[in-house]
């Protein structure tokens, strides 16, 4: 990576980013909308957009309630959408949101898609847990890289996750449509090897820390690759600082190396056939992809 070439779409990228000069949290509603419209009418690929609207995410201040169901919900009635305030899922959800949108009210729809199974909002339908509900639900848009990534080093990990305790524990009585527990095993990189495969690690990867020494969740941390002057760079969102920001990759895998709190990174990636230059998804196209 060292001395690449700083590819065209960040040069075009940086100069709209100029040009707007704000980030997103000092936008309004409709400065998001017509920046949405300029950058989709750019010949970028959704990877592209990720790295430009990840970046316009930094500085955002953290909030772990920055998001929930809506004002009209029974339980956790936060907003469905916010710029002002992010955490780490939210800020992954909304970028990936901005990155296959071109207007505003696109935007604003995917993303329920994305948080939410089938789009259709609540607490029992929302995609709670990364790797076992947020990943299958978005598996039209993203697949899961880790062995792509890790290659021999790749390790497994068995959790079970439970809806029921989970819903138990919000107070919620009415476990009607909730899901069974499962046993789920997943691939994933070894933090000890996270710099031997940098060079299999792409911009606009979505990552989820995996906990050591925990049965019944894999993941509470998501993050996501992105590319500043020719290095890669993890963003993400959290409690750490209560904002929203950017450390190099390498010093980022030395972090995670020298923690005993997780065990290694799940990787998951915009699939190919979708990574495309110029491709905006629809909402109403969602349903048809996943089948």
């Amino acid at each position: 990576m060292v001395g690449r070439k700083i590819p065209l779409f960040l040069m075009v990228l940086t100069f709209i980013a100029s040009s707007h000069g704000k980030q997103l949290y000092e936008m309004t509603n409709r400065e998001i909308d017509s920046l949405l419209t300029v950058i989709s009418k750019r010949n970028l690929t959704i990877t592209e957009r990720i790295n430009f609207y990840s970046e316009k995410f930094l500085g955002t201040p953290y909030n772990s309630r920055c998001v929930g169901d809506g004002p009209y919900a029974l339980l956790e009635n936060w907003p469905l959408v916010n710029f002002k305030e992010t955490n780490c899922m939210a800020y992954c959800e909304h970028v990936l949101a901005l990155s296959i949108s071109d207007s505003w009210d696109n935007f604003f729809n995917n993303l329920q898609h994305i948080r939410y199974k089938d789009g259709i909002i609540g607490m029992r339908t929302r995609n709670h847990y990364t790797m076992a509900d947020w990943l299958p639900e978005n598996a039209w848009l993203l697949e899961h890289v880790s062995r792509k990534v890790g290659g021999k080093y790749t390790r497994e990990v068995t959790r079970t996750i439970s809806h029921i305790k989970f819903f138990k524990q919000k107070g919620i009585k009415d476990l009607r449509y909730v899901k069974p527990d499962r046993t789920i095993t997943l691939d994933y990189v070894p933090k000890e090897v996270l710099k031997k495969v940098k060079k299999k690690v792409k911009p606009g990867d979505v990552l989820a820390l995996i906990y050591a020494n925990k049965a019944d969740i894999f993941s509470a941390h998501m993050l996501i690759v992105a590319q500043r002057d020719g290095q890669l760079v993890i963003r993400e969102s959290s409690n750490s600082k209560m904002t929203t920001f950017e450390t190099p990759y390498d010093e980022w895998a030395e972090k995670v190396r020298n923690s005993c709190r997780y065990i290694g990174v799940c990787f998951m990636r915009v699939r190919d056939k979708l990574n495309k230059p110029g491709k905006v998804i629809l909402p109403w196209e969602i349903k048809k992809m996943k089948k």
